[in-house]
């Protein structure tokens, strides 16, 4: 396993010239994911987490790892800073803001799931006036040509909990822990574009109103349906809520992770319903605890959710 795949991986997330990124992911092995996580704060500096995971499946695969976790400190943090704080000079150029990169560090662990042991590596670091504040946050003008996503990378944009997200191009695959764009996928110059307002204070006031005015007619209409189902003197069929038992739900995710390996780790939810032939609500009960614990992703396309190991 070469770790150079990384150094290359990042530059492609930050090149400018597109085909240039394109040509170098071109020769990569498949095996591995990297994930940037952009973590942006009120005062537009933000906090990257850059997570290199690949699968550990022979004894090259560990001693390769193991070989590169004791030198992550001496060699490879020192490359990554170089790579970044570079990164950081030309785009602070670019747009006319003073940027600094700083506060690096880095770290390799070995990470056992149900689908085998991984080799999961994070590179974290503070980026300095990387969104330019106003009123707003405006996140996107030090993408100055773009951004390209290799297969099996994601992008994460995370940003403060009192802020709402006003605009964002291209709109983003997922919104979970954050605005999630999956590759491949190339982004035009300055994208992603976003700009996240804070709610001024009469607007949150009206908000409350809002949700007390919700509350309260929802409340009215509670007591009234239930009156109307109590004066009807003809039996009905309640619907139940089946709690299914502890060992019988980790049974099924067992026979998911089966599933989801015998099909190369990507299925349809509803495909996999009818393979295990249970009801739906089993099913998701299943796929929302897995999804719980960090060992699959549900992503929407369409109608359906594609169900993916990690």
């Amino acid at each position: 396993m070469s770790l150079k795949i990384l150094y290359i991986a990042i530059f492609c997330l930050i090149s400018i010239s597109i085909s240039i990124s394109i040509s170098i992911v071109s020769a990569a092995p498949d095996n591995y994911k990297v994930t940037y996580t952009i973590n942006i704060k009120e005062n537009g500096s933000a906090i990257w987490n850059v997570e290199y995971r690949t699968l550990l499946s022979t004894k090259e695969d560990f001693d390769s790892f193991e070989n590169y976790s004791a030198q992550i400190n001496s060699k490879y943090l020192v490359e990554f800073r170089e790579l970044m704080q570079r990164s950081a000079q030309e785009a602070a150029v670019a747009t006319a803001r003073t940027m600094v990169a700083r506060d690096f560090n880095g770290e390799a662990i070995i990470q056992s799931t149900p689908t085998g042991k991984y080799g999961v590596i994070h590179y974290t670091f503070t980026w300095t006036n990387f969104a330019k504040t106003n009123q707003n946050i405006n996140v996107g003008d030090v993408f100055v040509g773009g951004l390209y996503l290799s297969n099996d990378n994601t992008l994460i944009i995370q940003y403060p909990q009192d802020y709402t997200v006003e605009q964002v191009m291209p709109q983003p695959d997922q919104i979970r822990v954050g605005m999630i764009w999956y590759g491949l996928r190339s982004f035009n110059a300055g994208e992603p574009q976003i700009i996240l307002a804070k709610p001024s204070f009469t607007s949150t006031i009206v908000v409350i109103l809002v949700i007390i005015g919700l509350f309260i007619a929802g409340g009215v209409l509670f007591v009234k349906l239930k009156k109307e189902a109590e004066e009807k003197t003809s039996p009905k069929i309640h619907e139940t809520n089946i709690q299914i038992p502890e060992i019988e739900m980790l049974d099924v995710e067992d026979r998911i992770m089966k599933i989801l390996k015998e099909s190369g780790g990507t299925l349809y939810q509803s495909e996999i319903g009818r393979q295990l032939n249970l009801p739906k609500s089993t099913v998701s009960s299943a796929l929302n605890e897995l999804n719980g614990k960090n060992i699959i992703q549900k992503i929407k396309k369409g109608r359906e959710n594609l169900i993916r190991v990690i």
